[in-house]
């Protein structure tokens, strides 16, 4: 006799779920990411994708904004740290190690954002550290400068990351853009008159190239800037 579907069933009859880890609720959260973008995971949804409760998770992760924590440094995995190695110029390679942190915010919409306020502590973030301060290292820039220096440099590709992801998916954000570049364009030469001037130049250049401009405008500035001093300051 066929068993009825709606019956309920024994406990010993389902499967065992498997044992929650940390790996796994990060594992699962970046496919959710993947799937769904970072603004879907939640301490709420990854607990039903796992079939669990929220408070299950705070055993092994304390909130959400340890959680976005933890998926941006297992995304920073793959990042090209190859260039640390290569051959060549040091500040190409350090712009093309830095380019491709910025390439993996902008493959992942949402990341870019939550990567502003996030604090990644693994081993994901802590590779990516030591590669900028080895390419650092090997351009001669003085160690108290580069310590600064890598927060300088990845914060100005996390914030363009942010805003190209802004852009692309926030109407109200891409109708602010085409207003200020109306307003730029349509500029009296009259009352402002160095943007009348300047109008095609403020507007001008792809997004990679200002990004590569910019790089190596605050490698170049961090070389011939010291670091402030209590008898300098």
């Amino acid at each position: 006799m066929p068993t009825d579907p709606r019956a309920p069933r024994s406990r010993r009859e389902r499967p065992a779920k498997p044992a929650l880890t940390r790996p796994g609720i990060i594992a699962t959260a970046v496919r959710l990411m993947r799937a769904e973008g970072l603004e879907r995971v939640t301490m709420r949804r990854l607990a039903a994708e796992l079939d669990t409760g929220p408070a299950s998770l705070y055993v092994y992760v304390r909130n959400t904004a340890e959680l976005h924590a933890a998926v941006l440094d297992e995304m920073l995995g793959v990042v090209d740290l190859a260039p640390v190695d290569a051959s060549g110029d040091w500040q190409d390679r350090l712009v093309q190690l830095l380019t491709s942190y910025t390439m993996v915010l902008y493959d992942n919409p949402g990341l870019g954002q939550s990567a502003l306020v996030a604090r990644p502590s693994g081993p994901g973030y802590l590779n990516l550290l030591e590669a900028i301060l080895a390419l650092l290292n090997e351009g001669n820039v003085p160690d108290d400068r580069a310590a600064w220096l890598c927060d300088v440099l990845l914060q100005f590709a996390t914030a363009n990351a942010a805003e190209h992801a802004t852009r692309d998916r926030d109407t109200a954000a891409e109708q602010d853009t085409d207003a200020l570049v109306a307003a730029i364009r349509n500029a009296s030469a009259e009352n402002h008159p160095r943007i009348a001037t300047l109008g095609d130049d403020l507007l001008s250049g792809p997004g990679a190239d200002r990004l590569d401009w910019g790089f190596h405008l605050l490698i170049n500035g961090a070389l011939h800037t010291p670091r402030p001093t209590d008898n300098n300051r």
